[in-house]
């Protein structure tokens, strides 16, 4: 009925109220800077296909939202059980974009109202375990639908099986993704500034990284991870770091890479930060394992100190002493910008990757003037009639303001427009599943180069 009524022309702005519970209704929980262009997206499309759309978090007053009857924004605390379970029992599609330790609890509520459920964070044992669960009340819970994971799911399963259909037999697929700065806001030394949760970046890489590499098993603990590192070069942006990413074995059956010899996904990050992250993860400040007890009377070089050596060099020589890295090393000439001032931290009780964040969010603030950049690039060697051949697709994204950034585009928009198929019908899928079937990435890379999102491929013998 409500499509009927947008193609032929109402004003759906007008509807009578008694029309609206009929509407498809998506609620989406999570307001924060990546949900800025997937609630525009959302807004623009319901006023064309006919849905309602609540956005609910703890604070919503931020947004500027059209004047519609479809569209509404309300404060809601996840921890509150009642007003969470009243709003998703009133929605047909639910989308988290809240951190990631709140999906189960929302994955759980809409089993139990039997609710379609997207994300853009990975699968959790804990969800995957509710796979069986969600096909027999015939549900979706999309998972991985943002940008990484999401739309390297995309691309890459769209990229191998365009290598499958001409006949080609994948033997290495390595991806890489990375949320940084564009060139014209790249102002320090560590070519890097926050475009996205600050917590999960200083957090990065913790636990083992494993892969396939010339067929045989490939792991590095945390504490080489980013010593081990790959370089790329990406399009005209010049060379790149990539450092192995969780665990990418469990791709291998989701790609329908079973006989692949290399399999790895990684992250990227400027050439020289992986070098001197290393330097930190090695002097034990990316640990959050434990809380320090002063860390409120502390300042920054106090708390560094706590770490070396009690010896009467200055605190950059001695850490080139503990570290056993020469004193003119690139790396450490980006810990010596990060200064550790003679401030106090201020943070109670706070664990030494807390005391890193709030050090590196003075340090690596975007500013009003600055714009972000999402690169992303697949590389695959395959065989086809007897020769090797080598391809790889890339993607840069640039941010055009503090609203609509990169990171929020590709996490967004993919969010958004698998949202609209399986609003229309379209995906006929139940489970805990990833958007790697054709039924998602092929309307969906269609769309967002509508956006000027888009790879660009490149072939050579190898």
């Amino acid at each position: 009925m409500i499509y009927w009524i947008v193609a032929f022309g109402a004003n759906i702005n007008t509807l009578p109220e008694i029309i609206l519970p009929f509407m498809p209704h998506i609620l989406l929980l999570g307001a924060g800077r990546s949900a800025t262009v997937l609630i525009s997206y959302l807004f623009s499309q319901a006023a064309v296909l006919g849905w309602r759309v609540t956005v609910a978090d703890l604070t919503v007053n931020h947004l500027s939202l059209p004047d519609s009857p479809l569209l509404r924004a309300i404060p809601l605390n996840i921890e509150d059980e009642n007003l969470l379970t009243e709003q998703v029992q009133t929605a047909d599609l639910v989308i988290s974009m809240l951190p990631a330790q709140f999906h189960l609890v929302i994955a759980r509520l809409c089993l139990k109202h039997k609710k379609n459920l997207l994300t853009a964070s990975y699968i959790t044992p804990e969800l995957a375990e509710l796979h069986q669960a969600a096909q027999a009340a015939g549900l979706l819970f999309l998972m991985e639908a943002g940008l990484d994971p999401g739309l390297d799911h995309l691309s890459a399963m769209a990229l191998l099986n365009n290598i499958r259909q001409e006949g080609g037999q994948v033997i290495s697929f390595k991806s890489f993704t990375g949320g940084l700065i564009s060139p014209e806001s790249d102002n320090n030394p560590w070519h890097y500034k926050f475009t996205w949760n600050p917590r999960n970046v200083v957090l990065a890489g913790q636990g083992v990284a494993k892969y396939l590499e010339n067929g045989r098993y490939k792991f590095i603990p945390y504490h080489q991870l980013f010593n081990r590192t790959e370089r790329l070069t990406i399009l005209t942006l010049g060379q790149f770091d990539g450092y192995a990413n969780r665990n990418a074995l469990l791709y291998q059956e989701r790609y329908g890479l079973q006989d692949v010899q290399t399999l790895m996904r990684g992250t990227l990050r400027r050439s020289g930060y992986c070098q001197a992250w290393h330097l930190l993860v090695q002097l034990g400040l990316t640990d959050d394992g434990y809380r320090l007890p002063e860390s409120q009377i502390l300042t920054y070089r106090q708390f560094l100190e706590s770490y070396l050596p009690p010896t009467p060099q200055d605190w950059l020589t001695r850490v080139a002493c503990y570290l056993n890295i020469p004193a003119g090393n690139a790396a450490l000439a980006l810990l010596e910008w990060l200064d550790f001032p003679a401030e106090p931290i201020g943070l109670n009780q706070a664990t030494p990757a807390q005391v890193l964040e709030k050090l590196l969010l003075q340090k690596w603030a975007l500013q009003p003037q600055d714009k972000d950049m999402v690169v992303m690039q697949h590389l695959v060697t395959y065989t086809l009639n007897g020769e090797k051949k080598e391809r790889t697709s890339s993607l840069v994204v640039l941010g055009d303001d503090q609203q609509k950034t990169a990171m929020a585009k590709t996490v967004g928009l993919p969010l958004g427009m698998a949202a609209k198929l399986i609003l229309q019908g379209k995906i006929n899928l139940t489970g805990v599943v990833i958007p790697t079937q054709p039924a998602f990435y092929e309307p969906i890379l269609a769309e967002l180069k509508t956006y000027g999102i888009s790879f660009t491929e490149v072939e050579r013998n190898s």
